[in-house]
């Protein structure tokens, strides 16, 4: 057994894929790949939500500054977290904060005790992810999901960001086709640097046509507050169990999914623990919920990251690095992605996960026995309807799994 396949094994899961043959570009080349793509990964999940999330603390009671606090907190504490599940286990293992319950708690009211109420929600939202963590038959079931279901509901998720560079053409043609043609003209010659050479593009086209000034900018380490918790019922009913729900199933368990879809099998159990106690650390700070991501998952899990499945874990780690960075810079971080039309930096994103789409949509509809409830699967899950606070990720996989069921079940015709 080798180092990577102990340390995986003493973690509580499998040691990931198996080796490739070593073939391609060198150790120096695989550095900058990974970092690459970690770096793409970071920027994007920072980028593409930091604005919901400052939404949802501010509609539950928070200042601005608890608000910034918050983003500070949540940043630190999913990057930390990342490098030290990905260097523990030597996989892929990317981490990011609950979207969905940003989404949620932006659409909620202040509760009774303000703020402070809200912190008390959170740190039980955080504690109920950890008894998840060590409760094993929800791991087992997890682990069970078919490959066909998880690979559809991972295309679901990349569907829409995905599509983002032709929306991109359309709303701004001249940059979102610069962007485009060179990522398409340096993927002809090298693609390895495709992705890359786009981000540069957007990087330059945005500096070069927004004007930041330093009073936007404002102090680069915002200051963390501290916050009290007050543990009310009114608050663990209305945003506790519905952030806890929301996580678990909009970002925990497709985060294990798109892992799963890589060839990494983790044990769920131990990854969901550590994601809710480092959201039990960001907390008090005013972060409302860490846990696995599923899009930037995806990035760092494919080939993208390197071509040797098992050291595509450095991108993950690299990934994390930028995500503390991204916390302890915030306000700079926030004034320039903040400047940049959203659609600029999701045709990035969507370039970067082309591959990713294409893998999961060739392992969900391969089978033509299970290829009916992948569809089905596929098509709830890009419809982003919700119930309950809860994505169509979730449901996408509930109402495929019991078509997939059904079809056990039922004798053939």
């Amino acid at each position: 057994m080798t180092t990577s396949e102990t340390e995986a094994a003493s973690a509580g899961g499998p040691a990931g894929p198996k080796p490739e043959p070593r073939q391609g570009p060198g150790l120096a080349s695989e550095l900058v790949r990974a970092g690459t793509v970690g770096l793409i990964a970071a920027f994007v999940g920072f980028s593409s939500s930091f604005a919901i999330v400052l939404e949802g603390l501010t509609k539950v009671g928070a200042s601005r500054a608890e608000a910034a606090s918050g983003l500070m907190a949540l940043s630190v504490a999913m990057g930390a977290c990342a490098i030290f599940l990905s260097l523990r286990l030597r996989m892929p293992i990317s981490v990011a904060w609950s979207t969905p319950g940003a989404a949620l708690l932006a659409g909620s009211a202040a509760v009774d005790g303000g703020f402070a109420a809200a912190v008390g929600a959170f740190l039980v939202a955080a504690a109920l992810i950890v008894v998840t963590g060590l409760w094993k038959p929800l791991g087992r079931w997890v682990s069970a999901i078919p490959k066909p279901l998880a690979n559809a509901m991972l295309a679901g998720i990349l569907l829409p960001l995905c599509l983002a560079p032709a929306k991109a053409v359309q709303e701004k043609p001249a940059v979102g086709l610069a962007i485009v043609v060179v990522w398409a003209a340096v993927g002809t010659f090298k693609k390895l640097y495709a992705v890359p050479a786009a981000v540069v593009v957007a990087i330059v086209l945005i500096t070069a046509t927004t004007h930041i000034s330093a009073a936007d900018l404002g102090p680069l380490w915002p200051k963390p507050v501290l916050v009290t918790p007050d543990f009310t019922a009114a608050a663990v009913i209305g945003i506790a169990l519905p952030l806890y729900v929301v996580t678990m199933a909009s970002q925990n368990i497709p985060g294990i999914a798109v892992l799963n879809v890589n060839g990494y099998e983790p044990e769920p159990g131990p990854l969901f623990g550590w994601t809710g106690a480092f959201g039990l650390a960001s907390a008090p700070f005013g972060g409302h919920a860490v846990n696995l991501a599923a899009i930037t998952a995806a990035l760092c899990a494919d080939e993208n990251a390197g071509p040797d499945p098992r050291k595509r874990y450095r991108a993950a780690a690299i990934g994390g690095g930028a995500y503390v960075l991204l916390g302890l810079g915030a306000g700079a971080a926030v004034a320039f992605v903040g400047a940049a039309p959203p659609t600029l930096i999701e045709a990035v994103a969507g370039l970067a996960l082309l591959g990713a789409l294409g893998n999961s949509l060739v392992g969900a509809v391969t089978d033509p026995g299970d290829r009916e409830a992948a569809v089905v699967t596929l098509v709830v899950t890009v419809s982003g309807v919700q119930f309950f606070g809860i994505s169509g990720a979730f449901w996408g996989l509930l109402a495929g799994g019991a078509l997939y069921a059904a079809k056990r079940r039922l004798p053939t015709k």
